[in-house]
């Protein structure tokens, strides 16, 4: 397995306070890496340290499995917080000054960015007068100057309506499934990474409190069959023969919970020929942001009783 991205305890104080604490994460090649947070969690402070533009207090990073991170940084591309465009400049005028600042040839680069992020056709439109997804992907234009191997976008679908969210993440999979770009993308909306990321961290206080792939999250989600009945007992028993051993749960002395939500009609009716009561029967689980939700509050939970 190739790593772009693997950190090994790193720590950022300030004063007394750590906004990163400990953490150890690893990107793979290829990974959109759904970094997961509420709004001072301290995904921009880490996303600051492995960019170079803020440093550690603690702990260590690699870039591309190697320790000289000066010139893995070349390799990647970083857009922090607002979109860092001038106002009173067009699109082009935007790229062709931040070629300039990296030593690129503007004429080689700026078109086929633009062109990327589908930008081309905005002329002398300013920089001002641009939607906020229309800012969002000139800021990602200007981070793929130099054609980076590894992207690091700090909430870069926030305050977006439903189109210019849309119009993000359809660029984010081109640049991933056919530039085999990979990224990291941090965010407090999970419901919207769910439909970009295949693997996720999940920071709060500056711990890294979970990572787990996309198929796990959502065997975590699923949802589940809740039966009432008037022996949770007995209607166990007639479930070991049905769905086998820990196909359900038994909650209280009257309820029952699998996930086996398609055998629906089949478990009530075999319930039902046992003499079992079926008082009420149905389809309960968490959504996304509900199981974001729980995930914080249980380390909020953690840190109280600490």
């Amino acid at each position: 397995m190739e790593y772009v991205l693997q950190t090994n305890g790193l720590t950022k104080m300030f004063g007394k306070k750590a906004a990163v604490n400990n953490v150890n994460l690893s990107v793979r090649k290829g990974d959109i890496y759904g970094f997961i947070g509420r709004n001072g969690a301290g995904k921009t402070t880490f996303i600051r340290m492995v960019s170079g533009l803020a440093k550690p207090s603690g702990g260590s990073l690699r870039l591309f499995e190697s320790d000289d991170l000066d010139n893995q940084r070349s390799k990647t591309g970083t857009m922090i917080e607002n979109p860092a465009v001038f106002p009173y400049l067009t699109a082009r005028q935007n790229m062709h000054y931040y070629c300039r600042l990296l030593g690129l040839n503007p004429d080689q680069t700026i078109d086929e960015m633009l062109a990327l992020v589908g930008l081309s056709d905005t002329g002398k439109k300013k920089a001002r007068n641009f939607s906020l997804g229309m800012k969002q992907r000139l800021a990602i234009a200007i981070s793929l100057l130099g054609n980076p191997e590894f992207l690091m976008l700090d909430e870069p679908i926030n305050g977006l309506d439903p189109t210019g969210i849309k119009e993000t993440r359809e660029l984010l999979l081109k640049l991933n499934k056919e530039r085999n770009i990979t990224i990291l993308i941090s965010s407090h909306i999970l419901g919207e990474l769910a439909k970009l990321a295949n693997r996720y961290g999940v920071i709060n206080n500056g711990i890294l409190i979970d990572e787990f792939t996309n198929e796990e999250l959502q065997s975590r989600v699923v949802g589940e069959l809740e039966l009432k009945v008037d022996s949770a007992d007995k209607a166990g028993e007639i479930l070991v023969n049905l769905l086998g051993n820990g196909k359900f749960g038994i909650f209280d002395q009257n309820t029952i919970r699998t996930r086996e939500i398609a055998m629906a009609g089949a478990i009530i009716t075999e319930l039902t020929k046992n003499g079992i009561i079926v008082s009420g029967s149905a389809v309960i689980g968490q959504d996304l942001e509900g199981y974001f939700l729980y995930l914080m509050n249980q380390t909020d939970i953690k840190r109280q009783t600490v």
